[in-house]
């Protein structure tokens, strides 16, 4: 079917021709089935028309359109190693394989397939869906795991260490197979007696690791420092940075990043242009500083061309990135530039769309 009018197009249509912002960003590529959000991105970018595919009948079109959304949709082979690993790491928990019986050599195999494609995987756009609360964990400590292995690189670390710094991020929690699982997914709030019990999970952690081969003292270290603060004020021995191993310092950052990026049962996630904010206050005596800004400047690199909704629902394109407020770039929207660095009650809410 040629090109046609915005109003005529229907969901489940597909577009046969990318379609490009006013600035020359892609909003959709070929092929792209238009669903509710499609139609609200196209109309906020004020596009005339489209190109979609030749419609078969009435209810043909229906059925096909509801068939697209019901579908699975195909893995990436990121998604696919991810989840391998993630059916490993459940495993891991539920069967309390620990210590001397730790599957680490299984562990690093995985680890390693999944991270031949971590130039897939995108700090702030990469959300699996936590199925169940429970989930939580597994992703949280997966994720922390990738990220951490991309801020070794990026911080310049030997390669000899990217490796051993993901394993940190992927056992960082590992103590928690020894706390009372309610505590874990209790929805309401902890007494203080039951956050003195959560804070365990760390020396309890260390205390699994510590004699597992193949994982380095760093590792074990991350597992009971990450929550350590470069002023002292963290647990569970209040060290200061100097006595903080530089791979808990990594973690401690990812941790925080994807424990506030990902959907809990009891609150929705938070936009990853707001915790990086967060993160970057945080770095004032409790984070190290020199990795906090190197994982906001290489987070945010390559954001220009994605398809945010701003706090106010109003959706654009990032245009411009200033490299001294990385976290609030300009913003387009119907072809107004919005300047967060100057517009300060506004921010970037949700990514609709990548670059």
């Amino acid at each position: 079917m040629p090109s046609i009018q915005l109003a005529q197009v229907k969901l489940g249509d597909k577009i046969t021709q990318d379609v490009h912002t006013s600035l020359g960003g892609t909003l959709f590529h070929k092929g792209k089935v238009v669903t509710i959000r499609e139609i609200e991105i196209l109309n906020a970018f004020l596009i005339p028309t489209v190109h979609i595919e030749a419609r078969e009948g009435a209810m043909e079109q229906v059925a096909a359109a509801v068939a697209e959304e019901t579908s699975p949709k195909e893995q990436t082979s990121l998604q696919k190693e991810y989840d391998s690993l993630l059916g490993l790491l459940k495993r891991i928990y539920r069967q309390h394989t620990i210590g001397q019986s730790l599957p680490i050599l299984e562990i690093r195999t995985r680890m390693e397939s999944l991270l031949q494609y971590i130039k897939e995987y995108n700090v702030l756009t990469f959300l699996p869906q936590v199925a169940a609360e429970e989930d939580y964990i597994f992703h949280n400590s997966l994720m922390s795991a990738m990220t951490s292995y991309l801020l070794a690189q990026w911080a310049g670390l030997p390669q000899r260490d990217w490796m051993q710094v993901a394993l940190a991020g992927l056992f960082h929690d590992i103590g928690n197979i020894k706390i009372d699982q309610s505590l874990l997914h209790k929805p309401s709030s902890l007494t203080l007696t039951e956050i003195e019990q959560m804070k365990q999970h760390t020396v309890q952690g260390y205390q699994l690791l510590k004699t597992v081969p193949a994982i380095n003292e760093g590792v074990k270290l991350t597992a009971l420092q990450h929550h350590e603060k470069v002023d002292g004020s963290g647990y569970p021995l209040g060290v200061t940075g100097e006595s903080i191993h530089m791979y808990a310092k990594i973690v401690a950052i990812a941790d925080i990043f994807h424990a506030m990026t990902l959907k809990r049962s009891y609150r929705k996630a938070a936009s990853p242009y707001i915790v990086m904010e967060q993160i970057q206050k945080e770095s004032f005596g409790k984070l190290e500083p020199t990795f906090v800004q190197i994982f906001i400047e290489k987070a945010t690199q390559f954001h220009n061309g994605m398809i945010v909704r701003l706090s106010d629902e109003r959706i654009g394109e990032i245009v411009f990135s200033d490299r001294n407020y990385p976290t609030r770039p300009w913003v387009s929207v119907q072809g107004t530039i919005i300047n967060l660095t100057t517009e300060r009650q506004l921010y970037i809410q949700e990514i609709l769309q990548h670059g």
